[in-house]
């Protein structure tokens, strides 16, 4: 059987998602496809096959869907669960519907309620048999889907709707069939996260606490687990409740050096999308780190307020490109401005406009702290950790300050003046908090671009809940 389908992943490890299309070298089926439908596109051409039909297997709360634009620029039917109350045309599908995609290849939808209340997932069958089955946000790599995303109320009869539906999966399926989710990888969706890259109903059954704890059990600690998602969740389900258009990725305007600086002064986002080390070395005052070398997407649009104008900075015009394809993935379509080169151009060649940022290790705080600075590092007055909630619980550094990275923007106030220290897991965060705080001139910002595992060994003192 696995002869003559064959499943291709479609990965945006930027989000932590995964899209799918399955083909029998003649036909194609898309799962959960995302706003930049060209690479799906790209890839049916390369194969040789022509897309037929497009599935969603919930409305999706992390990104905007490229189905119905898909499904319209390929005359494909679109599959969506028909309980779901959206504004374009569709094939509604149910618990109990079989899809014919083609001679070889065949969808049994079945109704799997708990990341969403009317989510689907799509067993892939052939004359032999199931293959696999597309979950979404059901039952993940060692984990599921989030269930709080439709609000802290619904999420404890979600929960267990969630735990039902990966049991039922479990009982429909042989053991040998494959697990394609769309969650899981690094997505805020996923109730927590798994190294594994691919998996099959046998192994989770071993390895998934979805199928080895009771109801209530798994209900208990998947609600204990769950932490803050991105705020720009609220605008997904409704924009794809609705139904995205085709993506604009056209150039957008370039911003000139007077018209960088007014955007700076008028306290817009203006993003350095360069690498963190770049950016401590030399920047535009002003501005914002978000490297494109990490989650700049999620991050951004977690902080940004909702509508707000966005400039970006890039070293050429693919970073630009690269920056606008993320962010548009998450509805945030045409960035304000763009301007590229580097930070002297930027500043039209005046020397005042240019800052820099002062880094460290944990090391160097070890040392700082025990009045032994080295290298012109400055005294700390505070330390301030940017990590998320159950990171700070599982264990931080004994007398941080705790303000998670999103929450920064609303909470300036709350950060003392003077010489602040900032860190996270590994650098990519604090850089963000380090370059918004370096904003603000009555602060001197030193940025921790170290691991966080380290932190122990370099003789700071952990404390554990």
């Amino acid at each position: 059987m696995m002869n003559t389908i064959h499943v291709e992943v479609v990965e945006t490890s930027s989000l932590g998602d995964r899209s799918y299309l399955a083909h029998d070298g003649r036909v194609a089926l898309v799962v959960d496809p995302q706003r930049d439908i060209d690479r799906v596109l790209a890839l049916a051409g390369r194969l040789g096959v022509r897309i037929t039909h497009v599935a969603e297997t919930h409305i999706h709360n992390d990104y905007v869907s490229g189905g119905l634009a898909l499904a319209k620029v390929t005359g494909s039917a679109y599959l969506v669960a028909g309980a779901d109350e959206v504004g374009f045309d569709l094939v509604a599908v149910a618990d109990g519907d079989t899809v014919a995609v083609s001679e070889a290849m065949r969808l049994a939808v079945v109704a799997t309620p708990g990341h969403t209340f009317h989510h689907l997932s799509y067993v892939l069958e052939s004359a032999d048999g199931p293959a696999g089955v597309f979950t979404g946000g059901s039952l993940l790599f060692g984990t599921t889907g989030r269930t709080d995303l439709l609000g802290h109320q619904h999420a404890h009869t979600l929960a267990h709707q969630q735990h039902a539906s990966a049991r039922r999966l479990a009982d429909l399926l042989p053991d040998g069939a494959q697990i394609w989710p769309t969650h899981g990888f690094g997505s805020f969706c996923s109730a927590s996260q798994s190294d594994a890259l691919a998996s099959t109903i046998g192994r989770e059954r071993t390895a998934n606490p979805v199928l080895r704890l009771e109801a209530d059990d798994f209900v208990t600690q998947t609600l204990a687990g769950l932490d803050a998602f991105p705020a720009y969740y609220a605008h997904m389900g409704a924009r794809n409740s609705v139904g995205a258009d085709l993506i604009d990725l056209t150039p957008v305007q370039a911003a000139d050096v007077d018209q960088l600086q007014a955007r700076i002064q008028a306290g817009e986002w203006v993003v350095d999308l360069r690498s963190r080390k770049a950016f401590a070395q030399r920047h535009l005052a002003g501005t914002l780190s978000f490297g494109l070398d990490g989650p700049m997407s999620t991050w951004l649009g977690w902080m940004a307020p909702w509508g707000a104008p966005i400039t970006l900075l890039g070293e050429g015009p693919e970073q630009i490109a690269a920056a606008q394809r993320e962010l548009a993935r998450i509805g945030i379509d045409r960035p304000a401005a763009a301007a590229t080169g580097g930070p002297v151009q930027w500043a039209g060649g005046d020397q005042a406009r240019l800052g820099e940022l002062t880094t460290a290790s944990f090391t160097d705080l070890a040392a700082a702290q025990a009045g032994h600075a080295s290298h012109g590092l400055p005294a700390p007055d505070v330390l301030m950790d940017v990590r998320m909630g159950n990171e700070w619980k599982a264990g931080h550094i004994a007398g941080a300050l705790h303000i998670p990275l999103p929450d920064l923007p609303r909470r300036l106030n709350e950060v003392p003046a003077g010489t602040v220290w900032v860190h996270c897991g590994s650098g990519y965060r604090a850089a963000a908090a380090a370059s918004l705080l370096a904003a603000h001139p009555d602060r001197t910002v030193v940025h921790i671009d170290d691991n966080y595992a380290d932190a122990a060994d370099a003789g700071l003192t952990i404390t554990t809940p």
